[in-house]
């Protein structure tokens, strides 16, 4: 019985926020702009340049522009929730520091685990799309790279059938790995300004994309607009969620925000607003110039210009790309290392190692090493279509979660002050829950297959690991003696 009470025991939040002092805590240097800065430049980027094109040649057809309403609708209920959260909690862990707070440490291991896949995958799909707009920023200018090194060594078909290509690995999405992976380890502030520059730049191309190509859609080619009929919404909507997770990643770096309760809902829901009407306007634009069978799936934006004979707009779409999923990657890999750090803390993995603070830098140093090399490695590795998908059903894992969370801390805490409060509990979280489980089932069960291993693989590490070292059973055991 004490062994089942310990799975399912809560961790108060006096408890969470007085471990936000001392040593290990994180620098307070982050304001609304910086926030929604980076919750923009995780969700714009990857999204825009690379999903689109995979997304409506495979899924949705034109049918995209209603995929991305769909998602952005499901993410808007789990950012209601994320903010309710980050405003009471306002430490590092995200959706796993809430699951800790609500449904005890098993759940709370499930989700965290959960993270450490989404935010490790997403960073070597994102690093993949990166690599294919350098070659094609290069070969504007007619340099070409040899193929061996730019591409993965093996690929899957749409049946998911895997082969061998020949390539070695591809090396550009590697170093673009490590070399984020340097800047990070050099410290938050710096990592925030650079993402911040890069954000403004991006910005200015998305609305480039919008503004011109407007001028070459052709209206013809948003006929037939559901040729995979709604179900291909569905499943268009359940692929491009990967990229809305930039919000999510706004809240793990709550314990990094000057003043969490007010900072972090704001860069919640402008980051998650903003991106929406510009995913929506994007995927208008592109199955409007180009028709959906003919969209390039590696650099669809860039390829969309240089099939209207616009050399200028596809460097500069290019040049664009090249830079803003730079900014993409850098929010991944700083989130990614927080959730280690965050479940560090509580002995669930080796807290040496993971919560290790960097005497100088303040930052996770070993945490974004590690995972630095080991995204590398992956991105250098495994082909696009594989990555993509398989990150999105942990999202939205994750995501329900949340959703469920708040209703159960309502009703477990009702007396906690709530900076900020989801409206509409609990119709919105179950809708949240309903919308984002229903997205789940719209990919194949070949991701469920993939996710059901992560998560065993992590239960077995969990009981022969961290139930034994968490500091909740070690605290149990020094009060029981």
């Amino acid at each position: 019985m004490e062994r089942r009470s310990q799975l399912f025991a809560v961790k108060p939040v006096e408890v969470l926020l007085a471990e936000m002092e001392g040593e290990n805590r994180l620098r307070r240097v982050l304001g609304p702009v910086s926030l929604t800065a980076l919750g923009v430049g995780a969700i714009i980027g990857a999204g825009i340049f690379v999903l689109t094109g995979l997304a409506a040649h495979d899924k949705a057809g034109p049918g995209l522009i209603l995929s991305f309403v769909v998602a952005g609708i499901g993410c808007a209920f789990a950012g209601l929730c994320y903010a309710e959260f980050a405003s009471m909690v306002p430490v590092a862990g995200s959706a796993y520091t809430y699951a800790y707070a609500t449904l005890g440490e098993l759940f709370a291991w499930i989700i965290g685990w959960d993270l450490v896949l989404e935010y490790a995958v997403a960073s070597s799909t994102v690093a993949h799309g990166w690599s294919q707009y350098l070659l094609r920023l290069l070969s504007i200018f007619g340099v070409t790279l040899p193929e061996r090194w730019t591409h993965s060594p093996i690929d899957v078909t749409e049946a998911y059938q895997f082969f061998v290509t020949g390539s070695y690995c591809n090396l550009a999405a590697a170093l673009i790995v490590l070399l984020v992976t340097v800047v990070l380890v050099i410290g938050i502030r710096e990592s925030a300004g650079f993402n911040s520059a890069m954000v403004i730049l991006k910005l200015v191309i998305v609305l480039f994309v919008i503004g011109v190509g407007a001028a070459y859609v052709r209206p013809q080619n948003w006929h037939p607009f559901l040729p995979f009929g709604w179900h291909g919404v569905m499943q268009g909507a359940s692929y491009v969620f990967f990229a809305y997770i930039g919000f999510d990643s706004v809240s793990t770096h709550a314990e990094e925000a000057r003043n969490p309760q007010r900072d972090v809902p704001i860069g919640i829901i402008a980051s998650l607003g903003l991106c929406t009407v510009l995913y929506i306007s994007v995927a208008a634009v592109l199955t409007g110039m180009v028709p959906y069978t003919d969209i390039d799936i590696h650099a669809p934006v860039a390829a969309a210009f240089a099939s209207r004979g616009l050399g200028v707009a596809q460097f500069i779409i290019s040049l664009g790309a090249v830079i803003g999923i730079t900014s993409v990657l850098l929010v991944l890999l700083l989130s990614q290392a927080r959730v280690l750090l965050a479940m560090a803390r509580d002995g669930l993995i080796p807290r040496e190692f993971f919560a290790a603070v960097h005497p100088r830098f303040r930052t996770p140093h070993k945490a974004t090493i590690l995972t630095g090399i080991l995204v590398a490695i992956v991105s250098a590795v495994f082909p696009l279509r594989l990555l993509a998908e398989l990150v999105n059903i942990g999202t939205l894992m994750a995501f329900v979660i949340v959703c469920a969370a708040v209703m159960v801390m309502r009703r477990t805490n009702p007396q906690l002050p709530r900076p900020f409060r989801t409206p509409l509990v609990p119709l919105v979280p179950i809708l949240g829950m309903g919308m984002n489980f229903a997205l789940m089932c719209s990919l194949g069960w070949g991701n469920w297959k993939r996710l059901i291993g992560w998560l065993l693989i992590g239960l077995v590490i969990y009981f022969s690991y961290g139930r034994k070292r968490s500091t909740m059973a070690l605290q149990r055991a020094a009060a029981s003696r």
